[in-house]
This record gives structure tokens, sequence and C-alpha cells, in this order.
């Protein structure tokens, strides 16, 4: 699987590029300094995977994100943030712009390459940590963004209920149980709903799922 690393800061890239060398499926295609660059490197290299850093100069890692997920060019291009800063904005932001996955730079070596693999693969991943802040954020919400809602009025009353589990953070075998439906028939609906909704991955359905109030922190 190729990456392209994108940190202003050198030693944080030659310390990921030592880290991935050591790992036999993962290679290092490219690396850039600030968030132009990566566009420009993604768009020649054509990466699996653009580990992305938050701030950065010229363009910060969120600009760039939406300008790489936005290029019908780099549909298989799945961009893996990774950041110091554990603030809400930052979380929301990158998951609304089309990143595939979120994770705090202390993550172990173990577990960002198991992240960058499931994010080659197609599905999104959170920091668990992360994904707690998410939900607390939400639960200050006091109604349901109206725009968010609206983009609900293409889906079937199943695909709903799919989104529902979807939100809650049910896999596609958990659907199927709880829906009383094999595993690839859920998979299909979960593919539909994204193709309505216009989500790159299950990240991007979650965030819909609670921004519409389909959802609720702390409902069964």
């Amino acid at each position: 699987m190729r990456v392209l690393l994108a940190d202003d800061q050198t030693i944080v890239r030659a310390g990921f590029r030592a880290l991935l060398d050591l790992t036999d499926d993962l290679v290092v295609v490219a690396e850039a300094a600030d968030g132009v660059e990566v566009v420009e490197l993604t768009r020649t290299t054509r990466p699996d995977v653009v580990l992305m850093d938050i701030r950065m100069p010229r363009a910060d890692g969120l600009q760039a994100t939406r300008r790489i997920v936005t290029d019908r060019d780099l549909d298989e291009v799945r961009v893996l943030v990774l950041t110091t800063f554990e603030a809400d904005e930052y979380v929301f932001e990158a998951l609304r712009v089309g990143a595939a996955g979120f994770l705090l730079k202390d993550v172990e070596p173990d577990d960002l390459r198991d992240a960058i693999r499931t994010v080659a693969a197609g599905q999104s991943l959170l920091a668990p940590a992360v994904t707690r802040h998410v939900i607390e954020e939400f639960a200050r919400l006091k109604t349901p963004r109206t725009e968010a809602r609206a983009r609900l009025e293409p889906l079937t009353g199943r695909e709903r209920e799919v989104l529902a589990l979807v939100g809650r953070g049910l896999s596609n075998d958990e659907i199927g149980q709880r829906l009383i439906m094999s595993p690839l028939t859920a998979k299909t609906h979960v593919s539909r709903t994204m193709a309505k909704l216009g989500a790159r991955d299950r990240a991007q359905l979650v965030v819909l799922a609670y921004e519409t109030g389909l959802v609720r922190p702390g409902e069964s």
C-alpha cells in the first residue's frame, strides 16, 4: 500500500517514514511539508493513503483534504488525519470534508499500521478517544441541523433504519442480524445510502446520522 506523508515538521515525517519502512506491505511514495504540496504530490503519485497533519503552512490539512476528496481523479485516495489536537472542531471538519479516519499522533506503531490498512481497504476509522469527543459534542447540540435533515429525503424507510444503525456503530453483520437480512444485503443498503447521501465512507454516515437527529446520544 502506497502512503504519502504530509507534515510540516521534518522530524515527524522522518519518524513515520522510519516506522513504515520497517513494514513489508507499506511503502512511503512521497513527503509533503505544506497543504499545497500535498495536493500536488497526491495528484502525481496517486497514493492509497495520505497521512495528513492538520496544521501546515500555505494550506492546512483540512483544506488539503477537501481538495483531494473533491477531485474525481483521486476517488481512490483515502485521507487519514493525524494530529496532536483533540479539539472537536478539527474532528468534525475533517470528517465533514471527507477524511476516512482520525488519529492522534501518540498512536501506537501497530495501531497506526492497522489504521492505514483499514483506511486503504475502504473502511473508516476513528480513534476511540476522539469518537467520545464527537459524541459528546453532538450531545450538546440542541436541535439537528435543518440543512442536514433535508439530506435524508431521498432515503427509503429501510435505508433510514440502516443509517441509524451505522450511526450507532454497528457492522454490516450486526445490521443484518438486527434487521433480519444477510450481511450482503445490509452491505448493499449501506452502499446505496452512501451513494444517495454523497458520503465517501461510514464515518460521514455516522456524522449525518447524528446531525440529522436520526440518532441521539444515549439512545439504545
